[in-house]
């Protein structure tokens, strides 16, 4: 295969990093368009000298993004944000970047492009969040039509912000939240603490979105489709704090927040310079975060998604009493 030259715009977060690794061992050349280029030099080692370039890019300015794609092969939009503040608003960045990047890489004469968009996304969701990831991917296509849309579930892996988030809350709290379970109640003749469970998730391995993204770009089958990425298994919110709590070892008590609470909780967390959880992220919770089976999926890439419960074992463990390396106790 000759040597491509990929601009990847959010090279150095999350999922980021992932990609652009997998990248260097398939011999191209990336170009890692971050807002900030010191923060990304972690990126070059994974691969030769010269083969991974960060630049400064802000997914914003339309001029930056231009430069950021001349003379690329291909584009990976991975930019996303996950609450609002200053300049950094949904509609900017997930609907106007998306189609500064698409634009721009049908201007460039661009052979392909992955879009990462996110399962839920529905330009009817009562989330902001999720509608401004719908108006994204229709964008998009509009501009780039060849474009591959994936659309993953909570995303999983070492860097994370969701189980690390909930395991390192068990260190201190005694409890944990279980959002969209109604307050507990008689029923059936006994105690109904949790309901169904509250919001599902289908947790997504970050290998294998980085797997799906190269499926997308290097595939020429894949072209102007969408894929909704889910894991093997689908879990409640309670069932997920369960999981935290035994791979981290830690016994806490799970706490039902429905959602009238959880967006009482959101409206004060707001104000808080990274809020730990906004009204819009409870509005999202409402649906439930999983693959609907109307569009193609890992299947359809061949790509076999990981359990959850082969990989936290792998990083939770260091959340519990005494380090990784102590012997497993309930504290």
């Amino acid at each position: 295969m000759a040597t491509r030259l990929v601009t990847v715009f959010g090279a150095s977060g999350f999922l980021g990093r992932h990609i652009v690794k997998r990248l260097a061992e398939n011999g191209m050349q990336v170009r890692a368009a971050v807002r900030n280029p010191d923060a990304a030099l972690f990126l070059k080692p994974m691969g030769d000298v010269g083969q991974i370039t960060p630049i400064q890019t802000n997914i914003r300015n339309a001029d930056a993004v231009r430069r950021a794609v001349d003379g690329a092969d291909a584009v990976i939009n991975l930019v996303g944000i996950l609450y609002q503040g200053g300049r950094q608003r949904f509609d900017a960045v997930h609907t106007q970047g998306a189609e500064s990047v698409a634009k721009a890489a049908a201007a460039a004469g661009c052979s392909d492009m992955v879009q990462l968009s996110a399962l839920g996304a529905d330009a009817q969701s009562p989330s902001h969040y999720a509608r401004s990831k719908a108006a994204g991917e229709e964008a998009v296509k509009k501009a780039f039509p060849d474009a591959v849309v994936l659309r993953p579930s909570v995303v999983f892996g070492p860097q994370d912000d969701f189980f690390n988030r909930f395991a390192d809350m068990a260190r201190f709290s005694p409890f944990l939240p279980a959002f969209g379970c109604p307050l507990p109640r008689f029923k059936n003749g006994g105690l109904d603490l949790y309901g169904d469970g509250g919001s599902r998730f289908q947790p997504v391995f970050v290998g294998d979105v980085a797997d799906a993204v190269l499926k997308g770009l290097l595939d020429p089958s894949c072209r102007g489709e969408t894929y909704e990425l889910g894991g093997p298994k689908t879990y409640s919110f309670v069932e997920i704090m369960r999981l935290v709590l035994a791979e981290t070892g830690r016994s806490r008590l799970i706490v039902p927040i429905p959602f009238w609470l959880g967006s009482l909780i959101g409206f004060f967390a707001e104000l808080l310079p990274v809020p730990p959880l906004t009204r819009d992220q409870v509005a999202l919770l409402k649906s439930d975060n999983v693959v609907g089976g109307d569009l193609p999926s890992f299947k359809d890439l061949g790509i076999e998604p990981t359990a959850a419960e082969v990989i936290l074992p792998t990083y939770l463990d260091r959340f519990r009493r005494g380090g990784r390396f102590s012997v497993t106790h309930l504290a």
